[in-house]
């Protein structure tokens, strides 16, 4: 495995219209099906807003799951949204790369959500999609159709490798092992790839110097099982950026409550 931005991006089919959402598949530069839906703004649903604020799930979820379908109910009070599931995740073809090659899956989005007519499309990625955002947001910077105007990462890691805690230790097992990815496709429904990354892709420590002049807020929870507070400050010196320290706070999507997602879907659609 390996990559970094690479080839352009299609549209393959819009497979079903709803009463207020759009669902599309769409197809990544490497050829994978990604499933994705629109949601428009709660306010505006006969009319393009401006504003489409695209989610970038953790690791093992995908658009049908409850925590990403209540992220998306409260980003939609403020903006239009577009949900995706990570290859490897949900319907998507492929197998999970583990935050590299999803780099593709996230541009192929923004690059709907912008055919969609949005004219500005910002991003906001927990756990293992706060790492993807964040690295989307540097390779993509100069991209007019696939860049991001702001980017939120919540919950994410500063570095590959993290084995400081009981649940990433947890995690490497079932990544890179024959019996913990057994246990990754039919116990969280999420099908990983068998191989190591080669070349071993940017860390997101390294993007957030070369996401400006985009806005970035940098958000983490100061009882994160998964990834210390030594993670969000590193993140935070890296670039510019904001970071809030959410005080209480478990992991990304699931720990997210609704006030926190209020205040991240006023950040997205003002910063």
């Amino acid at each position: 495995m390996g990559s970094e931005a690479e080839g352009a991006f299609h549209i393959a089919d819009v497979s079903s219209v709803t009463p207020g959402l759009l669902r599309a598949t769409l197809r990544t530069p490497d050829g994978i099906r990604i499933e994705a839906v629109h949601e428009p703004h709660m306010g505006h649903r006969d009319s393009v807003t401006d504003t489409a604020i695209v989610v970038a799930h953790g690791f093992t979820g995908s658009v049908d799951r409850p925590a990403v379908r209540r992220a998306a109910r409260a980003f939609s009070r403020r903006a239009a949204v577009v949900t995706f599931s990570f290859r490897g995740h949900g319907r998507s073809g492929g197998r999970s790369t583990v935050g590299d090659r999803e780099v593709l899956d996230l541009a192929a989005t923004v690059s709907w959500a912008r055919e969609l007519g949005y004219t500005r499309v910002v991003t906001v990625g927990f756990s293992m999609g706060g790492s993807v955002a964040l690295r989307h947001g540097a390779l993509y910077r100069d991209d007019p159709r696939a860049r991001a105007d702001a980017v939120a990462a919540v919950s994410a890691p500063a570095r590959w490798y993290y084995r400081g805690t009981a649940p990433m230790r947890r995690l490497h097992w079932v990544v890179t092992r024959p019996a913990g990815r057994l246990v990754g496709r039919y116990g969280l429904r999420t099908r990983i790839h068998d191989r190591d990354w080669d070349p071993v892709p940017m860390p997101p420590v390294e993007a957030v110097p070369l996401i400006a002049p985009a806005p970035l807020l940098i958000v983490h929870g100061d009882r994160d099982p998964y990834f210390p507070l030594d993670h969000p400050r590193m993140l935070a010196a890296a670039g510019p950026s904001e970071l809030w320290l959410e005080p209480g706070m478990g992991h990304a999507e699931n720990a997210a409550d609704d006030a926190l997602l209020t205040r991240l879907a006023d950040w997205l659609s003002a910063a």
